[in-house]
């Protein structure tokens, strides 16, 4: 079972609470119960008080000179059943009830004793008296049902249950409240988390936090520092490894390029030249698509290398030198640029463009066409980038993988599967949404990179120039 501070807490809390709320229930109980018993207790001593003034020595014999009137005043009682009874040393009955119980073991003083018997079927309270009439020993009992000691213990303990169970449930409110609100603060802490994207490694603010959490928030902003470290490292290290592979591959195509001219003659040493050169523009493409990923880590992005980019101007000075690869393949690629800007970094948004356009010349077969496009309505305040073409498309099933790094939907066209993964890691860095669906009337695909506009003033606008609608 999962453990949980808040149970625990509650745990320890309410449990040594409802021990303690029964111990002072109790303790009330005894407290207004005893006091009660005592008054009823003292009126039937009085009575034996009274019954002890009427005792009169009549020559040798003991009397109680109690007459009938005054006899049914100490029988009379509303709510019980009153008994009584003198007797003498040998326990001979002089006045009252011949079966009241015995009390021998209470005469041992001359202070009325309370004791609890039983007369015919009641079960009753009785005091018993030892007193003296000239030199005879006298013992005077008086006892009472229950009924009214019963009725006083019902009140006092529905009011003790009603007043108990209020506060009981007052505290445990109280205490729910409280511990929700001492853990507030690591609802806090993961609040600050949960709402972070993935490459999100800065520190967790410690301002305003109990001192009971800083060591805790010390030790997650330790870690998320190494893991900050270890990923510049390794960015660093992937970027020096790509960087270090492009020059020698550019001399080995190079010196590739050499050796096909002067062996232009020799078929096979064409054949295996080409074969070569296509091995090295693949090294070279993927190498600098490893660079690319490096550069735009998520976690690694450096929010001061943003500035304000004409994205339309970008796209012009980027996707020109994929005319001549759309020729190759007879595919008709057009121009949709309306001015717009965006805040950004100006060589992720080039290897952003630069993947897009390529992934779409490279899969969307001979003689298809490309729109790529940059889209800023009046009233909008996002801008478009869009590149669709009419070539097989994507699977919907697929459409969410393609993203993933390493990714291919088919081995027939060479690629690293880094593409699109570069695409989304530039989008993230630029707090930009990327959406994939299938083109006009169902055919081909559309990928459509949605940025914050970063609107230019009134005057700028009015220099720009008109949108280019252009097809190669």
């Amino acid at each position: 079972m999962t453990a949980s501070i808040r149970s625990d807490l509650l745990k320890w809390l309410i449990a040594p609470l409802v021990v303690i709320n029964f111990i002072g229930a109790l303790m009330i109980y005894m407290l207004a119960w005893g006091p009660a018993q005592d008054a009823l207790d003292n009126n039937l001593a009085e009575a034996a008080y009274d019954l002890q003034a009427h005792l009169r020595l009549n020559g040798d014999r003991v009397e109680l000179d109690l007459s009938d009137q005054a006899e049914r005043i100490l029988r009379i009682n509303r709510t019980d059943e009153v008994f009584y009874v003198v007797r003498d040393a040998a326990g001979n009955t002089i006045a009252g009830d011949i079966d009241f119980p015995v009390f021998a073991p209470y005469t041992a003083t001359q202070m009325a004793v309370p004791f609890m018997s039983n007369v015919r079927q009641f079960h009753v309270r009785a005091v018993a008296l030892r007193t003296e009439v000239g030199e005879h020993q006298i013992w005077i009992g008086v006892a009472e049902t229950l009924t009214k000691r019963r009725q006083i213990q019902s009140r006092i303990l529905f009011a003790l249950v009603g007043l108990e169970t209020l506060l009981l449930v007052a505290s445990l409110a109280i205490i729910w409240f409280a511990v929700s609100e001492g853990l507030f603060p690591l609802q806090r802490v993961r609040n600050l988390l949960d709402e972070r994207n993935a490459g999100d490694l800065s520190a967790v603010e410690e301002k305003d936090m109990p001192s009971e959490l800083r060591p805790l928030l010390g030790a997650i902003n330790g870690l998320l520092g190494r893991v900050h470290k270890f990923g510049r490292e390794r960015q660093a290290f992937l970027a020096d490894i790509a960087h270090q592979l492009r020059t020698p591959l550019a001399g080995f195509k190079t010196q590739l390029e050499v050796l096909s001219h002067r062996h232009d003659r020799d078929p096979d040493v064409e054949r295996s030249t080409a074969l070569m050169m296509a091995s090295a523009d693949r090294m070279i493409r993927q190498t600098n698509q490893l660079l690319s990923l490096a550069r735009a880590e998520p976690s690694q992005f450096e929010q001061r290398r943003m500035e304000l980019v004409e994205l339309d101007k970008l796209m012009t000075e980027s996707i020109q030198h994929f005319v001549q690869e759309a020729d190759k393949k007879a595919i008709d690629i057009g121009f949709e640029l309306q001015p717009a800007s965006v805040m950004g970094d100006r060589f992720l948004l080039r290897d952003m463009i630069d993947n897009l356009v390529d992934n779409a010349i490279r899969y969307s077969g001979p003689a298809a066409e490309i729109t790529v496009a940059c889209r800023c309505d009046v009233g909008d305040d996002v801008v478009r980038l869009i590149v669709e073409d009419t070539g097989p498309g994507i699977p919907p099933a697929d459409r969410e993988k393609v993203f993933d790094r390493f990714f291919r939907l088919s081995d027939k066209e060479h690629g690293s599967g880094l593409g699109l993964a570069i695409v989304r890691d530039i989008a993230k860095d630029h707090q930009a949404a990327v959406s994939l669906e299938s083109g006009a009337d169902g055919k081909g695909t559309r990928i459509t990179v949605v940025f914050p506009s970063a609107k230019p003033a009134v005057s700028d606008m009015k220099d720009k120039a008109a949108p280019v609608h252009q097809r190669a």
